[in-house]
């Protein structure tokens, strides 16, 4: 039944294609396979059934495989066969397979000759058969017949080639020994795929079909159009047989007769027949998949390797185990306070490169949208004014004063503290969005037990929102401590006496061009698409002027704002738009640039529009206010003009301006501090030494550590994807190890086949009574038109004689059928008149004639 390595080894094959079928993965591995090629009625049909032992393919003429069949024979003690599209049937009457191939073909395909490139899955466990994997592809056709389309030549061989060309692929080319076996369309496609014929097997059918008179010895010892793999024939029944219910074994019996007693292939009667092709084809594809061993094995490795780290925390996992949920939870609170701090402190590892998060999300919080709040709450000028003038005429009341009042200072600074509280209290609520978050990242990983994941979040949570209460509290008494004693003697506060001098200093300070205060690129969102649509600048803000060049280099300048009269105002992002918008107008209705009352910058983020009105802000460009406060603040402006009222405004403004300075530096540095001691450095240490704690008390542990549904599905879907690649390597290393190479045969002079593409010569179908000379090698050479040449006797495996050239016609036009190819063709250009197809040209030789069988 043929070789036992290749007996164990073709199960161990389909094992491995059944460990990842079975768990819904492609294994992604270019398993060998034997592809069976042919054209119409070649044989093939016959060939595969011959290895079944039972009819079960379907019969008729012209094309009948009309799509692929994936046919795995398995040795088994029991017979039955089963499709991959009806796995859990089992087919016993191979009537019904047939009727099954048919019904799934058509099912596809339709009933008018259709084709199809999806293939039928079909296995046969019979204890007559060896362990082979087979493609039978649909036969060669040249017109197309029924529902079939204009290109279906092309398209067949497209189907074919798809199978043939893989590397790993053994090619059958199954050619009719009646037919001229230089035009075999099997063997041209094998020859485009396969170049050194190290993959391509010939057999010969119908060789009980030849005309009497001829044989195909010479191609079946591969003497004549030779292939490396070479030739192996098989006598098939015929279409009676078929019909009148001839038993295949039968059949096999009658070749095996046949093949003993034919005088041509008689002393290769043991190479020759159905049960050496299937050993052959087993000796090939065992030599075919040790060849593929190292690449497999490479490849099983590299999914193994990939499936590593995360099968290693499920290696000996047992669900239930309480020591197992004891130490997880464990590890667990302990890996999430680590990768907390890591988060807020900063590391070095599993660096976020696509945004900002944990630390530096709250450092950004602290330097720049808390200083941002605090210059958003500084008073226009003219507000500022006025409220100052109010107090210094209440604290006067129905005199004049003559001195400028120092209760007018203490009641505008203290005013001005109080705002403080909003900004303040605003970064707090911040920081605990963005800690809340980092709590949430962080149990990400504890998303296998979601109860536990959970109860940590509420616990943290809980915690965080516990602290809010104290920081918010310290804050507020900061904040009220600095309200309570205003400390005119502070270094950095310009006294009394130096507030008058320095109004004009400071005055001129704001108004120094060059003073940059941003750089920047922003988009100006609102130019209409005839003048060339939203354009990207580099824009350059200073204490006077906002300038946009076309680039960074500062070169090309596109335009200078002056700041005048300016103001700031929200927009709402566009719908189509995933930029972040504000505009810049001019308070008396003015074109701001070109015909635009206010031109629209656009950033990409919420946190760049907060820095840049920052920015503004610095440079005196202050937000938009109601139209009525402006008005009120106009007439209220107006209405004193005394001078003294004017300086004494003038000086306490430059007071308050100097010690809130003073105030907003102090609360810059504490708000920090504040926050990192009372709420960020309390949680760590919370969730490091309390945690656990919390998470025992408020559940039991089992409810904790219960798995979810879809991590325990998870987690046996690698288990078992990981056990197949091992096991799939276990056997990888047994195939290693049982079985043995065969030296691949030498090289062959095979450009037949390309040539065959040009002119193809009429087979030569030599008496099989004619002998040749002794010793001599295969010739190949032309053939030359002249007398035919009598043969020398010779022994019957000297080489065939030296043909003669044909005339103009093709040198294998012929279409008397042979056997197989003969080895070299010597038919004369044109048959004399009265000689039958079926005499030899040469003259018999001295020894009887073999009879033909």
């Amino acid at each position: 039944m043929g070789n036992r390595g290749m007996e164990e080894l073709i199960p161990l094959v389909n094992k491995l294609q059944d460990a990842f079928s079975s768990i819904g993965q492609s294994c992604h591995l270019d398993l060998p396979q034997i592809a069976v090629v042919g054209g119409q009625s070649a044989g093939k049909s016959s060939v595969l059934e011959n290895f079944v032992g039972r009819d079960f393919l379907p019969r008729g003429s012209g094309i009948v495989t009309r799509r692929p069949l994936i046919l795995q024979l398995i040795f088994s003690k029991t017979e039955y066969a089963e499709f991959l599209h009806c796995k859990s049937k089992k087919f016993t009457d191979f009537d019904e397979v047939r009727q099954e191939i048919e019904a799934e073909t058509d099912r596809v395909t339709g009933t008018n000759k259709g084709i199809s490139p999806v293939p039928i899955n079909l296995r046969v466990y019979s204890p007559h058969v060896l362990n082979l994997t087979l493609i039978d592809l649909p036969g060669i056709t040249k017109v197309p017949v029924g529902d079939q389309p204009p290109d279906i030549e092309y398209q067949i061989k497209d189907m074919i080639l798809q199978f043939i060309s893989r590397e790993s692929s053994l090619i059958l080319a199954v050619t009719p020994a009646n037919m001229d076996l230089a035009n075999s369309d099997a063997l041209k496609l094998a020859k485009e795929v396969d170049p050194q014929g190290l993959r391509t097997i010939g057999v010969i059918t119908k060789l009980d079909l030849m005309d009497e008179g001829t044989d195909a010895r010479d191609v079946l010892e591969n003497k004549l159009l030779p292939l490396r793999r070479g030739y192996i024939g098989v006598v098939n029944r015929s279409q009676k047989d078929i019909e009148g219910k001839k038993d295949i074994r039968t059949a096999l019996a009658a070749e095996r007769k046949f093949f003993l007693s034919h005088p041509a292939y008689r002393h290769m009667a043991d190479r020759m027949g159905t049960p050496h092709l299937q050993k052959t084809l087993n000796q090939q594809l065992t030599n075919h998949i040790r060849e593929s061993l190292p690449a497999l094995r490479s490849k099983l490795q590299s999914q193994l390797l990939s499936l590593e780290k995360e099968v290693e925390e499920y290696k000996n996992f047992r669900p239930d185990d309480p020591t197992r949920k004891t130490k997880a939870l464990l590890q667990m609170v302990q890996q999430f306070g680590v990768d907390f701090e890591k988060r807020i402190e900063g590391s070095g590892d599993q660096v976020d490169t696509l945004e900002l998060s944990g630390g530096a999300r709250i450092n950004r919080i602290f330097h720049e949208r808390f200083p941002f709040e605090l210059v958003k709450m500084e008073f226009d000028e003219k507000d500022l004014r006025r409220e100052i003038s109010y107090a210094i005429k209440n604290i006067h009341g129905v005199r004049t004063g003559l001195f400028t009042p120092d209760l007018a200072f203490e009641a505008i600074v203290k005013k001005q503290v109080v705002k403080l509280k909003e900004p303040c209290l605003k970064c707090v609520d911040l920081v605990i969005q963005e800690l809340i978050n980092t709590v949430r990242q962080c149990t990400s990983k504890l998303s296998s037990y979601p109860r536990l994941r959970e109860e940590t979040e509420r616990i943290v949570t809980t915690y965080i929102r516990e602290r809010e209460g104290r920081t918010k509290d310290q804050i507020l008494l900061l904040i009220d401590i600095e309200q309570s004693y205003i400390n005119t003697n502070h270094e950095d506060f310009i006294g009394f006496a130096n507030a008058q001098q320095r109004s004009t200093q400071l005055n001129k300070k704001r108004a120094i061009p060059n003073q940059v205060i941003r750089r920047g690129w922003l988009t100006i969102n609102n130019i209409s698409l005839m003048k060339g649509g939203s354009k990207e600048y580099w824009f350059v803000l200073t204490a006077e002027s906002l300038s946009w060049y076309k680039d960074e280099e500062e070169k090309e300048k596109k335009y200078m704002l002056p700041l005048d009269n300016l103001k700031i105002r929200d927009v709402e992002k566009g719908f189509m738009s995933n930029k972040h918008v504000f505009a810049i107008f001019n308070t008396e209705q003015r074109n701001v640039y070109k015909d635009l009352r206010q031109i629209e910058l656009a950033c990409d983020s919420q946190e760049d529009v907060d820095s840049w009105k920052a920015s503004f802000l610095r440079a005196g460009v202050y937000p938009e206010k109601d139209q009525a406060e402006n008005e009120d603040g106009v007439q209220e402006n107006t209405f004193s003009m005394d001078p003294q009222l004017e300086r004494q405004v003038e000086t306490i403004r430059n007071l308050v301006d100097s010690y809130v300075a003073i105030i907003n530096k102090s609360i810059r540095d504490l708000m920090p501090k504040t926050i990192m001691h009372l709420m960020i450095n309390n949680t760590k240490a919370f969730i490091h030494h309390e945690l656990l704690a919390y998470l025992y008390s408020s559940a039991d542990q089992s409810s904790l550590m219960e798995e979810s549904a879809d991590q325990a599905q998870r987690r046996d879907d690698m288990l078992r994807m990981y056990h197949a690649l091992k096991e799939a390597l276990n056997i990888i290393g047994d195939i290693s190890t049982s079985t043995v190479s065969t030296p691949v045969p030498p090289p062959v002079d095979d450009t037949w086949i390309q040539s065959s593409s040009s002119h193809s010569p009429t087979p030569q179908r030599r008496p099989i009574s004619s002998v040749h000379p002794p010793g001599r090698p295969p010739a190949v050479r032309g053939p030359t038109p002249g007398p035919p040449l009598i043969p020398m006797p010779a022994a019957s495996f000297a080489a065939p004689p030296i043909p003669s050239r044909p005339g103009p016609q093709s040198v294998f036009a012929n279409n008397d059928p042979f056997s197989a190819p003969p080895q070299i063709p010597s038919r004369p250009a044109r048959i004399p008149p009265g000689i039958p197809p079926g005499v030899p040209r040469r003259p018999p030789p001295l020894a009887p004639a073999r009879p033909f069988f």
